[in-house]
């Protein structure tokens, strides 16, 4: 991620920060609030206790891409709070980042599961809110946070995105019959020259020889059958599958 894209502080719940006085907070802006809930009675619940705050305006709307769709073309919001029982439809957070843009989404998780928060930013959540765990009065100075343009999410998480991001990817490459290729190593070839890299950036990045990299795209495009870089790329993206990287040793 590149730092000019950050363009405000990440805020750690459970950090000191301080609460809005009575006259900033009637002078501040409206935030338009939408609560996206499978479970009709924790989205009452939430739209009440929400309400009861003077800056929010705040809609309930069921968890579904058809009645946000329609929510949205009729009407303002600028975050989105995404609750349920079950395990978040990253489709609809993709959704909401691509079509709506300006809506910051924030998911209301139940766990700090390490998968849970990286798929979550990486489809384009802006915050993270344990509301398990944290009080209710976070979850107003998380919603202006977001509004603000700032990303909410706590150290743990944090230390997860950090992981994700220091670890080399990997691109699982399989035929018509889902059978996989590529040794490990060749994939992560594979992924990273799918990212545009050159050989010598992706012997840096796997700390090989150009050489050597040289000779596993070489076996690469025997294995799969073409004959360039441009080819691969195709290729891998009509029949790769993203997956966690592995680590390997550089004799590997």
């Amino acid at each position: 991620m590149k730092s000019s894209l950050v363009k405000a502080r990440i805020i750690a719940p459970g950090s000191s920060v301080k609460e809005l006085p009575a006259f900033q907070v009637a002078k501040a802006p409206t935030v338009h609030v939408l609560v996206a809930d499978s479970g009709p009675l924790q989205s009452q619940l939430l739209t009440r206790a929400l309400r009861a705050r003077r800056e929010f305006h705040v809609s309930p709307v069921d968890l579904n891409l058809s009645a946000l769709d329609d929510f949205l073309h009729a009407n303002p919001a600028d975050v989105v709070l995404i609750a349920g029982s079950q395990l978040p439809d990253w489709g609809l957070l993709r959704w909401l980042r691509i079509t709506h843009p300006k809506v910051a989404p924030v998911l209301l998780a139940e766990t700090d599961d390490r998968e849970l928060v990286v798929n979550a930013l990486r489809v384009g959540a802006k915050g993270i809110f344990l509301f398990m765990h944290d009080p209710f009065h976070m979850l107003c100075k998380c919603i202006h946070s977001v509004f603000q343009g700032e990303i909410w999410i706590n150290n743990q998480q944090m230390h997860y995105v950090m992981d994700a991001l220091s670890v080399v990817p990997t691109l699982r490459v399989v035929n018509s019959t889902g059978r996989a290729l590529l040794t490990p190593r060749e994939e992560q070839v594979v992924a990273l020259v799918s990212d545009g890299l050159s050989n010598r950036e992706v012997a840096v990045e796997l700390g090989l020889s150009e050489h050597t990299i040289k000779k596993y795209l070489l076996r690469i495009f025997d294995k799969v059958g073409i004959s360039s870089r441009v080819e691969l790329v195709l290729y891998a993206m009509s029949h790769g599958e993203n997956r966690p990287a592995e680590w390997m040793p550089t004799s590997a």
